[in-house]
């Protein structure tokens, strides 16, 4: 993707801008974030419009880029902004976001100022870059973005002639790294991309990172089979760190564990270090007992459902403890912990919209994230009837998710999201009436029509005495499916 020569050019820009210094206008820590002025910030959603249409115009971020050089030459140039913080990495196939927001909370609960970026988004890009729980303004991503832009085209020019100008992905990294500088905030959690090894994030030099559940995703990119996967994901694991590991198959745990000892890394494995001790089902979540690096969490109220995302929960836990140090004889404030997690939102994972009839939002997108949801809607909920809308991304495992929800679902209906990538309703029934019978299966191409159309067959019934409560609608396939129903429903971004 790139030659020596490339890398030469590339170093001596660097060199260059360092000799000239940072960017200009960094604030002193401690300085107060001034509020954006309402009208200004209308201006500023028009204008994020316009950077984002150019954005898109840069290789998308569902490829990679097998090189850390052009992100590094930009960083450099910018005065490092990403190493005036520490980093906590979070990889792996499903949950890194749930446990990205859980990081977030739990270390804000704790008193610091932390910087979270995550991806994809689910409404807004603004999302991707939170400063204290919520997303950054336009105004801050817009004004970010220009002060970025000539750094940038410096990368852009002197790449080799057969290479790609500098990612999607790799900007908004760069991005979130100058805005969490600029807050500045304590401690920026960031969630990879795809990959680990080659991820934009892995630029700088982790404290701790966690890895989440390894499954099968992207193999086009990172290898058809788990293990080749979880070699790429492990390489977030840094030298002298600490690496904090869900439950994983044997295959995976090994290949992250070659990974540790190759850079002698600390490792804290989920059901030997750290763990769910027990766990309630509840009104609106789940109560749980939690094995931490620290000693045991009782009664910690998680008011989100599913054993996977208890399971998250313990993760973002020995997670926080790892980076404060705690251990046998160091444990963190239990109240503190029980706070963090009691207040949390995770928009897009099993969230209520809406109800009678019930309507439930999940941003499962392949078959692992689909059969933990499935597996959480059978375990925890008692539908009459659930009808399922689904619309997939084109280069994702329909056949998998719609195969994974069948069992707990009455009817399906087939849609498509505004993705470009967007798999056609027809070609998704094409895919489902094999699986669900082709009177189980109902097609509509606008999402706000599929909508209608659950409702309406949850809400149908040909026996009179048959009550209507306890319907519910599954609003499900796609992050971007998700984050179109959440605006649909009237959710702001979260």
């Amino acid at each position: 993707m790139h030659d020596d020569r490339e890398d030469e050019v590339l170093d001596e820009l660097s060199e260059e801008q360092l000799a000239a210094g940072p960017m200009p206008d960094t604030p002193e820590a401690g300085d107060e974030p001034i509020e954006p002025d309402p009208e200004e910030e209308r201006r500023a959603q028009q204008e994020l419009l316009r950077v984002e249409a150019e954005l898109n115009q840069r290789w998308g971020e569902t490829k990679i880029a097998p090189t850390l050089k052009r992100i590094t030459a930009l960083l450099n140039m910018m005065g490092e902004p990403h190493a005036t913080y520490p980093l906590i990495q979070i990889a792996g196939t499903n949950g890194k976001g749930s446990v990205a927001r859980m990081v977030d909370a739990l270390l804000t609960r704790m008193g610091l100022r932390v910087g979270r970026y995550t991806s994809p988004h689910l409404q807004v890009v603004t999302e991707r870059i939170s400063v204290d729980g919520s997303p950054v303004s336009a105004s801050t991503y817009v004004d970010a973005y220009a002060d970025l832009l000539p750094f940038v085209s410096m990368v852009d020019e002197a790449r080799a002639a057969d290479a790609p100008r500098m990612t999607k992905f790799e900007v908004l990294t760069a991005l979130a790294f100058s805005i969490f500088a600029d807050a500045p905030v304590e401690v920026a959690v960031l969630e990879t991309g795809m990959g680990g090894t080659w991820d934009a994030t892995n630029v700088g030099e982790a404290q701790v990172a966690a890895i989440t559940p390894v499954s099968r995703d992207h193999v086009e990119y990172l290898g058809s089979d788990v293990v080749s996967i979880a070699k790429e994901k492990a390489g977030v694991i840094g030298k002298d760190g600490v690496a904090v590991v869900a439950e994983q198959d044997p295959e995976v745990l090994h290949a992250l564990m070659e990974r540790a000892v190759e850079v002698d890394a600390t490792v804290a494995r989920a059901g030997h270090e750290f763990g769910v001790l027990e766990r309630e089902k509840g009104v609106g979540g789940q109560q749980l007992k939690l094995q931490g690096l620290g000693g045991v969490y009782e009664d910690i109220f998680l008011p989100v459902h599913g054993e996977h995302q208890a399971a998250n929960a313990a993760l973002a836990l020995a997670t926080v403890e790892a980076f404060f140090g705690a251990g046998p004889d160091r444990q963190l404030v239990v109240e503190a912990v029980r706070e963090a997690f009691a207040d949390l939102t995770l928009p897009g994972r099993l969230e209520p919209v809406r109800g009678a009839p019930t309507v439930l939002l999940d941003a499962a997108h392949n078959p692992h994230s689909a059969q933990a949801l499935a597996a959480t809607v059978d375990a925890e909920f008692a539908f009459r009837r659930l009808v399922a809308v689904i619309g997939v991304l084109d280069d994702k495992d329909a056949h998998g998710i719609l195969e994974a929800i069948e069992p707990v679902v009455s009817d399906v209906v087939v849609t498509r999201n505004a993705s470009p990538r967007a798999l056609e309703p027809e070609a998704l029934a094409e895919i489902a009436i094999p699986i669900f019978g082709e009177d189980r299966v109902h097609v509509h191409p606008r999402l706000d029509l599929a909508v209608e159309s659950a409702v309406a067959l949850v809400e149908h019934t040909e026996d009179p005495e048959e009550p209507l409560a306890g319907g519910g609608v599954l609003i499900t396939g796609s992050v971007v499916t998700a984050g179109e129903a959440r605006a649909l429903f009237g959710k702001d971004p979260a």
